[in-house]
Order: C-alpha cells, then structure tokens, then sequence
C-alpha cells in the first residue's frame, strides 16, 4: 500500500474518479457519523484535525460546485445530533454556535478584512479583542435562576443538548449558589475539562489495573461526565471554565431602574455587561472560575500575537487547550455583526498545528537502548503532527501494545506534543474510519503482534525480568547497545557534543572508528574527512567540539556515563556532595544515599557501578584523555579540597542558597548551560516559582505560567540580557 491517506480513506494524490456529487456526499456520512460519535456518544474515533480536513474539503467542494449543496448538509448547521436514550434532551432557549476556524495568518488576515467591510467605521487596531485559550473539553450550558443552579445541559447539535445536571453537580468547582447578585434566570456557557495532572494519575490507574487507558483529556473528561452514575463522575475530578454569558432574564436591581447610564453599563460590576471582558469579570466575581490566561488586547495584530503566544506556550499550561478564541469584546458590536446560519462573525477559533493525527502502521519493530531495553515502534505511512513529519513512534512497551491491540495495517492515532516522542494512542475501528483505499475492514485485521524473543540486532535471547514491564537483551556486546551508549554519552545532558547524534555514531561505529564513549576522543580531522557526508569543515568542528567537552563539569561526566537511575538532578547532589569523582567512586552505599536528594535506588546503582572492574576501567580511561572530574563550587560536607583532574579555576559563589528561576531562551546559554551556570555559583534552579524564589530571569518566548506566577507573587523578574550581570554579582540588577 503506497500514498498517504487521508481520513476519509482514500490515498492522497490518487486519481479521484468520484464526482463533486459522489464525494460530497461521501463526507457528508462520514461527518454525520463523526458527529455522532463526538456529540452524542463522546466516544470520538478520530482527532480534530482529521474532523476538520472532512469538513473543510466538504465546504470546498460545495463551493466549486453549489449545484450539490443539500438543505441538510453539516456545512448548513451548527454541530451533531443530539438523539440519545441516556440523558433527557434539552432545548437551549438561544443556540450554542459553532465557531469558523482559522488555520494559519491568511485566514486570520481574512477575518479581519471581513470585520474592516462590516465595520468601515472601525479602526481594528484601536478596537478591543478577548483572547482566550480554547481549552479541549466538552461545552456546557449551566443555568441558574434566583442565585442557583438548576440545569446543565451539553451542546448536543446547538439547539438540544442533554440534561447532565446531576453529573455537572459533583464537579467541586462549579457554584451551586451565586455570589454576587444576578439576573432571575442566568445561563453560563462554558467548558467541562479534565486538568491534564488528574488525566495522567487517571491513566496510571488504569495501566496499573490492567484496564484501557483513555487517549487524550478530552476524551476522559467526556467519557467521565457521560456516566449514568453521578457518584462515577464524582470519583474522576472534572473541572470548569466559564467563558461567555449566554442568556439574561429580568434584570438586577443594579441595572433595572430606567434611564441607568451607559457609563453605569460599562462597569464590570453592572448587568448586563458591555463588553466580554466586563462579562468575564463579573462571571468570577460570581463564584465561576475564569481561565487567568484569558486576555484583553487593544487591536487586532496584537490578538493574532496573543494567538502565537499562547501556541508557543501552550504546555506551560495545566490543560491542554487546541487554539485560541478571539472576540470582538465590544458587545454592542456582536449585534452590528450577527451571525451566519452556524457561527457568530464576531468571534473565530485560531486553530494550533494537530499534535492528533490518523495514519497508517505499516510493522511494528523492536530497538534496543544503550541498556539493552528492547523498545517497541511503529513504522508509520508519513503523517504532518505536532508541527513535524512523523514516520517513527514510540509503542513503549510489550504491555502496552497488547492494551492499545495495535497492529501492521491498521489505521491509528499518532500523538505528538511538541518536543515529546511521538507515540501511537490506539487503533482507529469504526464504521467508515477503517476502510482503506483497497477495502479492507476491521474483519482484515492482521493477527495480534507478538513480541520477539530474540534481539534483532545481534541475534542473542530477550528477557522479560520478573514483576517488570520491560525487556532487555542480555549480550553486553550487543552493537546497538554500543551505539545508543556513545550516542547518550554524547547527548545534551551528558557532554554535549554538538554534531555526535545517532545517525553520526552510527556511521563511525560502522566505520570502526568508535567501540566506546572514551574513543571518541581518539578521533582526528583527517580521517573524519574521508567518510560519506564529511568534509574538512564539518569535520574540524566535530573535533573541537569533542574537545571542548572535555571542561564539562563532573556532574555532566555521571550523566553521560549512563549509570542506571542518575539523571541530571542526582548527578548534580553528587558531585556538588562530593566534589571530586575520586572521592565519588570510593563511597558506599550507606554515604551515597546520606547525599540529601539521593535516595537508597540511586546510591545503590552509584556503587554497583563502580564495584563493576569493566566500568572502572572504562572511566579511569576517560580521566586519562583528560575530562574534567571536579565540580566547580562544590560545598559539600564530603567535597575536601582534593586536587582535580583537568579542575578549572574556581567559580565565585555568588548566588550561594538563592533560587533562581530560568523561563525562555537566553542568547548564549542552552536550557542545560543556563542552570549550570546557576548550580556551579552555589544556586538552585528549580523548574517552578515559589515564595522562596530569589528571581525568575525572563529570556525570548518565556512561559506563560512562571511569569504570571512571578508577578502573583512579587518575586522579582530579571530580563534575559541581564543574566551573566545576576551571575557575576549575585545581585538583583537595577
């Protein structure tokens, strides 16, 4: 099977030899099933994007050829149907509307030109915009009447939802009374979610129970609120924005009196509010919770930049959210601009780059690590996701393929978030969904995938150890254990060899020029030179950036050493404890784990290393090519004054005790190079703020949530360009 298919099945640059009539009407059942799936059943089978591509191909088609547009087509109304025998439909008293989407600036810029023709009158670069996060949950209608609640109903096909009162009472968040005064009958819109911290003990759970885990946040938090029993609901904490006002009846007596002036209207404390920031305002005030990352902008290029801001951030946050809703916050201008048959014109959904995509597997294949773990992994058809091609991904284990019962040849979900790994959420089995281009259904499904017992790499047994989910090769030997040794050794968080990736390690294993981390240093110019995509000048600066390695602090050694358990944050306790390797490696377990943040499991795994004579002998190789082994700064109660090997002159202690907080890209420093630089000055650099934090130094696309946080708790904020001036002195800069 060759090409890249497309949700609805067909392959991508195949000749389509449908008509527009044929094929409109093919993804007109394969939307209305979708909807089905999503609005009604909250059992959606395939990601948003894959949802959106049908739908925007449907709007396309019906656009080059009008003649096939259909009174009922998905194009013509809001959303999904709302039949179901589970939950008592409700009629909402004003429609819940979809929104129209943007997938990139053109059509961004095309919705501001749409607002400048509908708004002559209006300069969009004085006007004010609500941005706000478009969290991935499920829409909700709450209503209360005299101060309290009385129904929530879902979205369901905007005109009828379903009743969920008694399932949307248990969420702690959402008032059951009101706290401020408000209308007699008030309807709030908003969105149930699940924070993506209760998604992921909610998926732990369920790994350790043996029982399927759920594939995204959304779908857990909808799954969790579709539950006949509420105390079901009340066992999985679901949480609540709220976003808009929907509708107001009877006044308060605030705003009831005739003649109340428009001044009176635009304060945030009066109803009905004038603006979405104001409703905003007073929605908290009432009790509901309001996203503190929600903002007002003044013009339209600064709400298209919040929209970059928040995709460039979007992690930083505890809720997954797709995109970012922008509104005209001027309420009196909503009703200037209305409404087309299925979305508002004064509001737009800017839709983030899918990290949620359909494609096909075609095998599943084994790795083995440096360790010898042997990992699972897809061979995907290419699929665009997370903002990159993804053609490998991550299958973690021989549990969870048999859980997630993916195999070669099924259509699947891929995730990528980011930076993370790609990896394979489950299979896609439904009506419509898993028919591919040659037609083979659910029922031609290859058998389920087994796990080999052998390495493919080198032929000897794999061994699954006792009460572990992993499995391991058991020959030391192993060349692919070779390569992803020297390629950990030389990685980021080890010595940091720019240009040593695994396709370079590969090429010199290969090549026999490499065995072992320490024969990395060996390497010259001039025989470098002489391999396949390898000149004098590429080849030069891989040697000095070997050499160049060689000052990393020892810390940065016992990472890229490999021992078992020792991340960055233990190596650093060690070595600012001990202060020499020397010193390190003549310890025992018992003064290991006396190191504060260093536990039995790591101290244990220190001294088994180095009991080992082959791993002793391998490092004293590495001090005799002449890598660092002490740790500047090291103030430890076991540090001494032990001369080092290749030390460096000592560093000042300038930010001895402090805690200082690092968010964005500062010009001259690697995310690692920036905390070392604060660990070696005696500091502490944490990943989060708190009371005790001294400063957070703010570099170029910060995180939202650790600057917000800074200033919510008056922790002083130090711009980027000003970090080498916080080191040297230890002082804040004025």
């Amino acid at each position: 099977m060759s090409g890249v298919r497309a949700p609805g099945g067909e392959v991508e640059g195949a000749p389509d030899r449908r008509t527009p009539a044929e094929r409109a009407a093919e993804l007109r059942r394969l939307i209305e099933y979708h909807n089905e799936r999503y609005f009604v059943l909250d059992a959606p089978e395939i990601p948003d994007a894959d949802y959106d591509a049908l739908v925007r191909e449907l709007r396309q088609v019906e656009s080059e050829h009008p003649e096939v547009i259909t009174p009922d087509s998905p194009t013509q109304r809001v959303g999904g149907a709302a039949e179901t025998q589970l939950f008592a439909p409700v009629r909402h008293r004003i429609p819940m509307m979809s929104l129209d989407n943007a997938f990139e600036q053109s059509e961004l810029d095309a919705w501001a030109d749409r607002l400048r023709r509908q708004l002559p009158d209006v300069d969009l670069e004085v006007l004010d915009f609500s941005c706000e996060p478009k969290v991935d949950g499920v829409a909700m209608s709450l209503t209360y009447v005299d101060g309290r609640f009385v129904q929530a109903a879902t979205r369901g096909d905007g005109v009828t939802g379903e009743d969920v009162t008694a399932n949307v009472a248990t969420i702690r968040v959402v008032p059951h009374e009101l706290k401020t005064p408000a209308p007699h009958h008030l309807e709030v819109r908003g969105e149930v979610y699940m924070p993506t911290a209760t998604f992921a003990e909610l998926n732990k759970r369920a790994e350790l129970q043996g029982s399927k885990t759920f594939a995204n946040p959304r779908n857990a938090g909808a799954g969790s609120l579709r539950q006949k029993d509420p105390a079901v609901t009340a066992s999985r904490p679901l949480s609540f924005w709220a976003y808009q006002i929907g509708e107001i009846d009877g006044a308060v007596p605030e705003t009831k009196a005739a003649g109340a002036s428009s001044k009176r209207r635009q304060s945030k404390g009066a109803w009905p509010p004038a603006s979405q920031s104001a409703a905003l305002a007073l929605l908290g005030a009432a009790g509901f919770p309001v996203s503190p990352d929600a903002r007002t902008v003044r013009g339209v290029t600064a709400a298209f930049a919040r929209c970059r801001e928040l995709e460039a951030h979007r992690h930083d946050l505890p809720y997954e959210i797709d995109g970012v809703v922008v509104k005209v916050d001027d309420l009196s201008l909503h009703e200037r601009l209305g409404a087309t048959s299925r979305a508002p014109r004064w509001a737009l959904a800017f839709k983030f780059p899918p990290e949620d995509r359909t494609t096909r597997l075609l095998e599943i294949m084994v790795s083995i690590g440096r360790t010898g773990r042997a990992t699972p992994f897809a061979v995907l058809e290419p699929v665009f996701v997370g903002g990159s091609t993804v053609r490998l991904a991550t299958l973690h284990n021989e549990d969870q393929v048999r859980l997630k019962d993916v195999r070669p040849g099924d259509l699947v979900i891929v995730h990528k978030a980011g930076d993370v790994i790609p990896e394979v959420v489950g299979p896609v089995l439904g009506p419509g969904a898993e028919v591919d281009a040659e037609g083979a259904t659910a029922a031609d499904r290859s058998p389920p995938w087994t796990f080999p017992t052998v390495c493919p790499a080198c032929g000897s047994p794999l061994t699954r150890l006792p009460g572990e989910s992993d499995t391991y090769c058991t020959n030391i030997d192993c060349p692919a254990q070779r390569v992803q040794r020297i390629v950990h050794f030389a990685s980021r968080s080890g010595m940091d060899i720019e240009g040593l990736g695994e396709e370079r390690v590969v090429q010199l294993v290969e090549a026999g020029m490499v065995a072992d981390p320490a024969d990395v240093y060996l390497l010259r110019a001039e025989p470098l030179a002489t391999l396949e995509r390898m000149g004098a000048i590429s080849s030069k600066n891989l040697v000095d950036a070997i050499e160049d390695s060689k000052s990393r602090p020892l810390s940065r050694l016992l990472v890229a050493l490999g021992i078992r358990h020792v991340g960055p944050t233990g190596a650093r306790a060690l070595a600012r404890d001990f202060g020499t390797l020397g010193a390190l490696r003549n310890a025992g377990a018992v003064e290991l784990a006396a190191v504060e943040g260093v536990g039995e499991v790591i101290a244990d795994s220190v001294a088994e290393f180095f009991s080992n004579p082959k791993n002793v002998a391998a490092v004293d190789r590495l001090v005799a090519l002449g890598l660092r082994t002490d740790e500047p700064g090291a103030t430890g109660p076991r540090a001494g004054a032990t001369a080092a090997v290749g030390g460096g002159p000592a560093v000042a202690q300038t930010l001895s005790g402090k805690s200082v907080v690092v968010t964005g890209t500062l010009e001259g420093y690697s995310r690692e190079g920036a905390e070392e630089a604060i660990v070696s000055r005696g500091g502490k650099s944490p990943g989060t703020v708190s009371k005790k934090t001294y400063a957070v130094v703010v570099g170029d696309s910060p995180g939202v949530a650790k600057t917000k946080k800074a200033e919510e708790l008056g922790v002083p904020v130090v711009d980027g360009t000003r970090f080498d001036e916080l080191l040297e002195t230890g002082e804040l800069p004025g």
